[in-house]
């Protein structure tokens, strides 16, 4: 098995065996324990990792062992069927959106795990549509069919209606709950049961179906059959001509739509009871796409600004893309980079065509969770770890110095809460810096700022767990001991109408003089539109080489706030007007003179306050449903509606982020512990009048607003 592959030699898998896959779902629905049951069913584990024992492969921070989550993506190379399958095992919560983000950017293909009992949750959908937005084709696993209030056809239906995805069920459930023993393979309409091997690695394959199952079996079997044969003419045609395809006809298809994303084969069982998952890893080598299936990557020549297309060849220029850092306490940086084309070798150089810069490659690592394996070259469609780059950040391009590519960015969400942080000693001062400026390389939701005025460091995330995790590793990785404030919410500021401002510097001194006069618009801009700077001078009124220095001030001024010290978003200023002198103007009298005019021309135009939302499900049992909706709406929440799921209800509501301080402990006390909920970010709103002069007041108390 696996555990005889030594890959430092054995480099002969063809590009047709290898799968790119990311496992992905909402939290909890075991994405874990089955990607823990994947590696000791391929034989790269001796011993099943169990989450609640803290013994896994794949979370093997000691935060993650800890809290039972994934907190990184960890990557990890296995066998199954002489296929090569790299897989990725990303975060369910969305604290570490940035973590799937980047995984499915550099994944071609998917696996979905569901909960059989939960159905499609939020996360499940974000995480989808994330999945979507990369084109990467997927199967799904619904998960957890021992499970009390397991619906196996529930979940199937809310795949359809709310993944709008076509679900072709490839295997059906035998008994549920406490009797579920394992599935009928429909296409071969065989038995496999599980339950002689408690590990299941062994599992029995039988020719008969259970009696009471047959007429269901004929039944769906006849529908996937149509549903492959629709996606062929020629086998269309046989199968309407009475004759059913073979086998190979219909995984050909098959294969060909899923990959296609037409249709999403469906797979069942239970990864804790080790039950069903040897059929999936069947799928990924039969129906998920090799590199081979994905069509070549597009990016942009640096040199010519023209759209390049790079096939997945190993005698193609090489172009890669990194799309995760980790800082790794034995072997430093690493970076990891999935190969598209062309090949790398340690001790060779690429050229960063992100920055502009050549870069050595130090060692190629294969990695199994935060083990390695060294390897000599690495080779188009591969996923490995580079030591030795030092400037290559997340969403860089690797590239051949000589036929240089800009592959698309990934792009991350903005972090909606802050916290001040401080060293506790003087010599936690320098180390906290570096501790700060290594989490931030690996992570691009973590911010970093310094608020000049009060002498504060401010950190920025997705989420209270995600600072609390950042803080404590920052505290058992670095050794760094740190105060740490209160979560702050992430507030924006904007305008509401069309203003002009003027702004003027001039300083008179011995000898020159500084001197530096523009006029700005300010124009409010849609929700999320962002901020633009628009250089409208005529007839050199300022000349060319001050103007970039008008956009820095303008751009700084931005960025401090004028209402409440919270960054201007949404809105296009228009440089159009100004006046200079000969000798007395300066970059820095014109970036001065653009900052004052900003802040004159805003403080005209409305300003506003804006506050993040987040999109908030609260899972409850029926009797706590009134008082918890009582609750939210007291916090100004909008609900969206209810749904109930057996004797669970799910309340939907948007929440501002300002009201939801601590809300997991009263959650708690309302529903004597039985409830729980889920939140994520949704979009920016304008906060009341009466609570933006609160927040006003509460910062600058000579505030007269």
């Amino acid at each position: 098995m696996a555990g005889n592959i030594t890959l430092t030699t054995n480099r002969t898998v063809p590009l047709d065996r290898i799968r790119n896959i990311g496992i992905i779902a909402h939290i909890d629905a075991g994405k874990t324990t089955t990607t823990e049951r994947i590696l000791y069913y391929t034989g790269r584990t001796y011993k099943i990792g169990d989450i609640d024992e803290g013994t896994t492969q794949m979370d093997w921070m000691p935060q993650e062992r800890e809290r039972g989550i994934t907190i990184t993506s960890a990557a990890t190379t296995t066998f199954w069927k002489d296929v090569r399958i790299n897989i990725i095992d990303t975060p369910g919560h969305v604290d570490f959106t940035a973590e799937v983000e980047r995984s499915l950017r550099v994944l071609d293909g998917g696996v979905t795990v569901l909960d059989a009992e939960e159905g499609v949750q939020s996360q499940s959908e974000t995480v989808w549509h994330q999945a979507d937005k990369y084109n990467v084709p997927r199967v799904c696993f619904v998960n957890k069919m021992d499970k009390l209030g397991a619906n196996f056809y529930r979940t199937v239906n809310m795949i359809r209606d709310r993944l709008g995805a076509n679900p072709a069920i490839m295997t059906l459930p035998i008994g549920k709950e406490q009797t579920f023993t394992g599935a009928v393979d429909l296409l071969t309409q065989k038995s496999l049961i599980w339950g002689s091997d408690e590990l299941g690695a062994k599992f029995e394959v039988k020719d008969e179906i259970p009696k009471d199952m047959e007429n269901e079996v004929a039944e769906y079997r006849h529908k996937l059959i149509e549903q492959i044969c629709e996606q062929d003419d020629t086998l269309l045609e046989k199968y309407l001509g009475g004759q059913e395809p073979s086998q190979e006809e219909l995984k050909k298809v098959l294969r060909r739509a899923t990959i296609a994303y037409k249709l999403v084969p469906i797979y069942c069982g239970s990864s804790l009871r080790n039950k069903g998952v040897q059929p999936l890893l069947d799928a990924v080598v039969d129906y998920l796409p090799s590199p081979l299936d994905v069509t070549g990557v597009t990016g942009i020549n640096p040199k010519t600004g023209k759209e390049e297309t790079r096939e997945t060849k190993v005698d193609a220029s090489f172009s890669a893309l990194a799309f995760k850092i980790q800082l790794d306490p034995h072997v430093g940086k690493l970076t990891y980079v999935r190969i598209y084309s062309g090949k790398i070798s340690s001790g060779s150089y690429a050229y960063n065509s992100t920055k502009d810069k050549q870069e050595r490659i130090g060692r190629l690592l294969l990695m199994h969770a935060n083990q390695r394996e060294e390897i000599t070259e690495a080779l188009a469609g591969e996923i490995v770890a580079v030591v030795g780059l030092k400037d290559t950040g997340t969403g860089d391009t690797l590239s051949d110095i000589n036929h240089p590519i800009n592959l698309e960015k990934i792009t991350f969400p903005e972090p909606v809460i802050s916290l001040a942080i401080e060293p506790k000693t003087k010599a936690d001062q320098e180390k906290m810096g570096m501790a700060l400026q290594r989490l931030a390389e690996e992570d691009p939701t973590f911010i970093i700022k310094s608020n000049y005025e009060t002498g504060q460091t401010i950190i920025w995330g997705m989420g209270e767990l995600h600072l609390d995790v950042l803080v404590d590793r920052m505290k058992r990785e670095f050794k760094v001991d740190a105060n740490v404030g209160a979560p702050q919410v992430a507030y924006k500021e904007t305008i509401r109408k069309i203003a002009e401002g003027e702004g003027k510097y001039i300083r008179q001194t011995g000898g020159r003089g500084q001197y530096g006069h523009c006029f700005l618009k300010v124009e409010p801009k849609g929700r999320g539109e962002g901020y633009e700077f628009v250089d409208a001078i005529k007839g050199g009124a300022i000349p060319n080489e001050f103007i970039p220095s008008v956009e820095k001030g303008v751009k700084e001024a931005t960025e401090k706030g004028v209402l409440a010290g919270y960054p201007l978003v949404d809105m296009k200023v228009t440089l159009y007007d100004g006046t200079y002198h000969d000798v007395d103007s300066s970059d820095i009298a014109f970036k001065i003179a653009g900052s004052m005019a900003l802040q004159n021309a805003v403080k005209q135009a409305e300003l506003t306050l804006l506050e993040p939302i987040m999109k908030v499900e609260v899972t409850t049992p029926e009797e706590f449903m009134g008082t918890i909706i009582g609750d939210l709406s007291s916090k100004r929440a909008q609900i969206l509606g209810t749904e109930k799921r057996g004797h669970i209800v799910v309340i939907l509501a948007t929440v501002p982020l300002a009201e939801l301080s601590g809300y997991a402990t009263t959650l708690r006390s309302l529903s004597q512990g039985r409830s729980s909920y889920y939140m994520e970010p949704s979009h920016y709103e304008e906060v009341p009048k009466n609570i933006t002069e609160k927040i006003v007041s509460a910062i600058n108390p000579s505030s007269t607003r």
